[in-house]
C-alpha cells in the first residue's frame, strides 16, 4: 500500500470524528440559542433554523452511515456486525428523538420542553459517538472506501 493509499484510509477515521466534533458543536449552538430566552417571533425562527439544520444533518450523517459505510465494515469485518446492529439501532432511536423534538419545535413548545428534547437527543447522541468511536476508529482506518465523504458521512 502506497503512502497517499494510507493517508486517505486513516482519514475515514479522522473525518468520523471532525463529523462528531460538528455535530457536537450544532447541538451546542441549537441548546445556547433556547437558553438564551430571547422572546419573540425571532428567537423561534432562530430555533426553528438551529434544530432543522441540527436535525437534518444528524439524520443525513445516519443514513450515510447505514447505506454505505456499516455494509462495507459489516463485509470486511464481519466480526462487527452486533456493533454495527447496535449502532443502526441508535440510528432509529435518534431519528424518533428528533421527530419528537421537529415537532415540538414545529408548535413552538415552551422552552423547557424543548431543552427535554434537546437533553435526550444529546444523551443518546454522545453515547453512541462514542461507543462509533472506541469500535469504529482503528477499522476506519484500513478500510477501502470508494465513495465520497458526504455520501458516506453526510453533507456537514
Amino acid at each position: 500500500m502506497t503512502e497517499r493509499e494510507t493517508t486517505r484510509l486513516v482519514a475515514w477515521s479522522q473525518e468520523l470524528r471532525r463529523v462528531h466534533h460538528r455535530l457536537r458543536n450544532a447541538l451546542s449552538v441549537t441548546r445556547a440559542s433556547l437558553a438564551d430566552g430571547t422572546p419573540g417571533e425571532a428567537a423561534t425562527r432562530e430555533l426553528l433554523l438551529y434544530c432543522h439544520g441540527f436535525c437534518t444533518a444528524l439524520d443525513r450523517h445516519h443514513q450515510g452511515e447505514d447505506r454505505t459505510l456499516f455494509p462495507a465494515i459489516a463485509a470486511a469485518h464481519p466480526q462487527l456486525r452486533p456493533v454495527l446492529r447496535s449502532l443502526e439501532q441508535d440510528h432509529s432511536m435518534i431519528a424518533h428523538l428528533l421527530g419528537g423534538l421537529r415537532e415540538a419545535v414545529d408548535r413552538a413548545a415552551p422552552p423547557d420542553e424543548l431543552d427535554r428534547h434537546l437533553e435526550g437527543v444529546a444523551a443518546l447522541m454522545e453515547n453512541h459517538f462514542r461507543y462509533e468511536e472506541r469500535q469504529l476508529l482503528t477499522v476506519l482506518e484500513t478500510l477501502e472506501l470508494a465513495a465520497g465523504a458526504e455520501e458516506v458521512l453526510g453533507p456537514l
